[in-house]
């Protein structure tokens, strides 16, 4: 047997599949659980969580940020709205969307106002005035000349050989009887604006489904044959609503709808209501249509350098600068796609967009090549993806350089991330609950947990060492099977194992809990910086199982900056 010596110093791959297990220089662990991988690559264990308020029933956390000094946390539930701030209670709201309506609500902030939009309900305004927020429908801009509104129309599928016979109604010169050739109006077209005899006309009452009754403002000359070229609001309650909404170089950016999934609505610069395309002027509205071989349903659209547009098939993005009506630069550039079924906000991650695909199993990172021309989407979980576990809500902290991804089954997948220094390491959280949905807010991470069937507003505190003062936090990581000299071990007998450790109180390694000096679990002390040894005297080890395991549940910090295993082995 060979005598060998050898040092971790590094975790920075976090926990790998087991099929990378016999993989060279990866500074990796067979299992990482409620422990985060520090920026030099040593262990700690995560930061235990206060309480901030009880829920009334399960919610989805999102931030509001006002400016660096003013952060609010929204907790969304079933027809209602909490508002928090500094961890207290500030006002609740009455909102139109059920708890099942949440997964697919999307929204986009500009200064002290948010937009929410959702496939079946009209888009609604958030707003801060004062000290009060009020929630309000959006309301398109009318002009006063004509009392028309700006809404953009379109010319749907379904529509496409309906031809439609106007003739005068009794209610008054303004109002008109649409007569079409076959079964097409709905109950829901009533309030619905159409764009007939080249002006708009609202929908005030269905008859059946080829007859409706219509109102324009002003006198109409009824034509003498049945009108072909006609279109329809793009957003109506017979045709739904926005699906997708972002802000991007002083225009609101509406991505999609639900009878028009492919469509991209830019309004004119810096009249965020109004998209009237107008004469094709350079600040005035803009609709893109996306055409390729596979019908695409626009998942989210997100604002960064260029427009990033993210759907159920593909990545593609908008690069003019200026973003004009007559210089539209659009083109797909990856084909990864993203989940459909739920909304999972994309996160800036030093200046790439972070989205996780439509398989569920994938977290990719959206960024552009060393030219700055093509976008690339590279897998930011290739080595850990038995972590995902159809993921149900993702925030990123730019504070601590950690993603939050929360998943089905109430644990957490987290991501200690910092290119800059190589660490690019997945773990597990866990609680003694489950994790529900996740926002970040002024540097602070919050949580919904589900503790006992009750529901709770929670926040990472570094300060705190369990869970809500109540639950003890139990952490663990162990190594990856050993490799010497780019060979599996065959059989391991060990002799010491040494731990480095940085301001730490307490250590179990391998079920033995290591004596530190004395002293130190007082709260004033810094606890112990230096190395703590565990002789093993030749104990025999499984090659395939982990050589050293760290754990423990004791409300003590911990840091470790390596670990050194002494021994010997056969290949």
């Amino acid at each position: 047997m060979t005598d060998f010596i050898k040092t971790q110093n590094s975790f920075s791959h976090g926990e790998v599949a087991p099929e990378f297990y016999s993989y060279d220089n990866i500074n990796g662990l067979s299992h990482l659980e409620n422990m985060d991988v520090l920026s030099g690559g040593g262990l700690t264990r995560r930061a235990g969580l206060k309480c901030v308020a009880q829920l009334k029933s399960q919610a989805r956390i999102i931030s509001f940020s006002v400016s660096n000094n003013e952060e609010y946390i929204i907790a969304l539930t079933n027809k209602h709205m909490y508002i928090y701030r500094d961890n207290v209670h500030v006002q609740d709201i009455i909102t139109p969307w059920q708890y099942e309506d949440l997964s697919n609500l999307q929204f986009a902030q500009r200064f002290g106002t948010m937009i929410f939009v959702h496939p079946n309900y009209r888009p609604n305004v958030l707003k801060k005035t004062g000290t009060i927020f009020e929630l309000s429908d959006f309301v398109f801009s009318r002009n006063d000349s004509d009392m028309t509104m700006n809404i953009p129309f379109v010319k749907f599928d379904d529509a496409s050989d309906v031809r439609i016979t106007v003739t005068k109604n009794d209610a008054g010169n303004n109002f008109a009887t649409f007569t079409t050739n076959k079964n097409f109006w709905k109950p829901e077209n009533v309030d619905g604006r159409l764009y007939v005899l080249n002006r708009q006309w609202l929908v005030t009452q269905y008859i059946d489904s080829k007859t409706i009754v219509a109102y324009t403002n002003g006198s109409y000359t009824t034509p003498d044959a049945a009108v072909l070229d006609w279109y329809e609001a793009a957003f109506s309650a017979r045709r739904g609503w926005p699906c997708s909404i972002t802000f991007h170089q002083d225009r609101l950016v509406f991505g999609g709808s639900r009878d028009w999934p492919g469509g991209i609505w830019m309004s004119c610069v810096g009249i965020h209501n109004n998209f009237n395309a107008g004469t094709g002027l350079d600040d005035e509205a803009i609709f893109v249509s996306l055409l390729s071989q596979q019908r695409q349903q626009i998942c989210t659209v997100v604002s960064s350098d260029n427009l990033q547009i993210l759907t159920n098939v593909g990545e593609w993005a908008i690069s003019s600068k200026p973003l004009t009506p007559s210089t539209v630069d659009i083109k797909q550039h990856t084909s990864v796609g993203s989940v459909s079924s739920c909304y999972l906000p994309p996160q800036k991650i030093e200046g790439s967009t972070v989205f996780i695909s439509k398989n569920g199993r994938d977290i990719r990172e959206l960024c552009l090549d060393e030219l700055g021309e093509k976008y690339n989407a590279n897998d930011l979980c290739a080595f850990a993806k038995h972590l995902m576990n159809s993921p149900v809500d993702i925030a990123y902290n730019d504070a601590t350089k950690q993603l939050f991804v929360v998943l089905a089954d109430g644990t957490m997948a987290v991501l200690n991330q910092n290119a800059a220094l190589g660490i690019s390491a997945w773990g597990r959280y866990v609680t003694s609950g489950q994790f529900r949905s996740v926002a970040v807010s002024g540097g602070n991470t919050y949580i919904v947990v589900t503790r006992d069937n009750i529901n709770y507003l929670e926040c990472f505190d570094i300060k705190c060492m369990s869970d809500v003062d109540k639950y003890d936090i139990s952490f663990i990581a162990s190594s990856l099977p050993l490799r010497v000299s780019h060979h599996n071990a065959r059989s391991i007998k060990l002799r010491k194992i040494v731990a480095r450790l940085l301001h730490s109180k307490s250590i179990y390694i391998n079920n033995h809990r290591l004596t530190l000096p004395n002293e130190i679990y007082s709260p004033e002390s810094d606890g112990f910086t230096g190395d703590i040894s565990m002789n093993l005297l030749g104990t025999s080890h499984d090659a395939i199982a982990p050589i050293w395991t760290i754990h423990g549940n004791e409300p003590y910090p911990l840091t470790v900056l390596s670990i050194s295993i002494h021994g010997t082995y056969n290949i």
